[in-house]
């Protein structure tokens, strides 16, 4: 039974088997953490997981025809396997995940925010993706790629690029590059404002990033009557902020708002 990739769901199947060690390699999931490879494909990284991971792991695949072929392949394991789309699945089912997976790059970052929406159970995760994508994950103040996902994902997790994979790897080869990056969940995160309050502050920020935040929150804050160092904060560009400095706004526009 023969797979070619979909065009539709962005299936690019990776076939180097030095880079697929090096993912194995790259993932150390927590103990008695329940592994979840996103996307199983056509099980370029399905075999090492089965043979390392034994029954503590699941895989997910949306594609039909690459489902069936998984189950042909592992008949043993075919109860492991399960067809459907990740971006649907309840996760808060489990305990504490680890998830593995070369994403699609065409819904990537809705995996990531589903990631954020569910942190209080995906604990650590190994990904590839998009290569400007992933720089944009582990992306610092002050650089062009920083942006939304950059201040989100690190106030939770630590974000690592581990190794940049080269187009020539997949079939079909892709247009870009590719990378692999690790994320491991931070247990010390302790917001003084609800979660909601910190990513409506930096989405709205980030929805006029070339402005400064005067303008970008001015119908939320009114900056002629706030302290100074917020104050400070309204004359500069969301993307000269830190995650720790939008934290900081978050905790005053909650303040303000419960005043107001």
């Amino acid at each position: 039974m023969h797979i070619y990739p979909k065009k539709s769901l962005g299936q690019h199947f990776l076939k180097d088997a030095n880079i697929i060690r090096k993912i194995i390699t790259a993932f150390h999931p927590p103990e008695n953490s329940m592994c979840m490879e996103i996307g199983a494909g056509t099980g370029a990284l399905t075999e090492s997981l089965l043979k390392k991971y034994k029954k503590n792991i699941i895989f997910t695949e949306i594609d039909k025809d690459a489902f069936g072929y998984l189950c042909k392949t592992y008949t043993r394991y075919k109860d492991m396997f399960v067809n459907t789309d990740f971006l649907t699945m309840r996760l808060t089912n489990y305990k504490s995940l680890a998830l593995i997976g070369n994403l699609p790059y065409n819904i990537s970052t809705q995996i990531i925010f589903k990631i954020l929406d569910n942190r209080e159970v995906v604990n650590y995760g190994v990904f590839m993706v998009q290569k400007e994508v992933a720089e944009r994950f582990a992306a610092q103040p002050n650089n062009k790629n920083y942006g939304i996902l950059s201040v989100l994902l690190q106030v939770f997790y630590n974000v690592e690029i581990l190794f940049r994979v080269s187009k020539n790897v997949f079939i079909p080869p892709p247009k870009v590059e590719s990378a692999v990056f690790r994320i491991t969940k931070k247990t010390d995160v302790n917001l003084s404002v609800p979660d909601k309050y910190f990513f409506f502050i930096v989405k709205k920020a980030f929805g006029m990033r070339r402005k400064m935040l005067r303008k970008s929150l001015h119908d939320i804050i009114d900056f002629s009557n706030v302290p100074e160092d917020i104050y400070l904060y309204a004359q500069k560009r969301p993307e000269q902020l830190s995650k720790y400095d939008f934290l900081k706004i978050a905790d005053f526009y909650f303040k303000y708002k419960s005043d107001n």
